[in-house]
Formats: structure tokens, C-alpha cells, sequence
């Protein structure tokens, strides 16, 4: 965490797209862009608290077996929102293909909307007065 906090108080204090580091060890100054030392705090961040982290390509595109790990479903079950349309793909020959993004972005989409719904489930449970907060 010391990592992090520590890029990240740096990196609130830059104003360039392109900051100029130096190695320490070398003397060598070189940019890099600003963006790539928010993505490094980003993975100091996460890998400080014990989370793995894992860098995927936006365009990259996965398998369906792949797809339906990354949202905890059935294969099946995922080929069926293909199918339906809720998930955009690419067939190419038999198989099917989904952008990476194509499934974050359906995943954050059933997240938020699972937590209306569980928002929706105590205010109704509150108002019967089965919930007590």
C-alpha cells in the first residue's frame, strides 16, 4: 500500500500527459504516459490488498466457455443471451466469439441491476415491517 499511496499522491500532482521519470538506479529519465502510471497505481492498489489482477486487451475476444466463467453462468445458459441478443458476437465458422468489454460491460449492467432490485426487496420488506435496519 505504501507503493501506491505513494504513486498516488505523484500522480495527483501531474499535469502532463507525457510525466518524465527517472530510474534511480541509472540516472535514466523517460516518459510515459500518464495514463500507464494510473493503470500502474491502479495494479499497486489492487495487488496490495491481495487481489490478483489480470491486464485483457479491450478488443480481445473469448470463447464462450471463457464468457460464461467471467459472469458465473452456464455455457448454455450464455450461448442462450447470444442468441437472444443480449450480448453482441462474432461467429467465426461454428464458434462464437464475445469482445472482453461485450461481457464487462453486460456484467456491470446485471450487477447494477441486481442491486436495485435488492434495494427494491428491502424497502418493501421495511414498509411490511419484516426488515428492521
Amino acid at each position: 500500500m505504501v507503493s501506491y499511496d505513494a504513486l498516488a499522491t505523484a500522480l495527483d500532482q501531474i499535469h502532463f500527459d507525457f510525466p518524465e521519470i527517472e530510474i534511480e538506479e541509472n540516472n535514466e529519465r523517460i516518459k510515459i504516459p500518464l495514463k500507464a502510471l494510473q493503470l500502474l497505481a491502479k495494479i499497486l492498489k489492487e495487488t496490495s490488498q491481495g487481489s490478483t489482477v489480470s491486464i485483457v486487451p479491450i478488443a480481445t475476444e473469448i470463447t464462450t466457455q471463457a464468457a460464461a466463467e467471467l459472469i458465473g453462468c452456464s455455457r448454455t445458459h450464455l450461448v442462450k443471451l447470444l442468441e437472444n441478443g443480449e450480448i453482441s458476437f462474432t461467429k467465426i465458422g461454428k464458434h462464437r466469439r464475445i469482445k472482453y468489454q461485450d461481457i464487462i460491460d453486460y456484467k456491470k449492467k446485471m450487477n447494477a441491476e441486481q442491486r436495485k432490485l435488492l434495494i427494491e426487496m428491502m424497502k418493501s420488506d421495511e414498509e411490511a415491517g419484516i426488515y428492521d435496519p
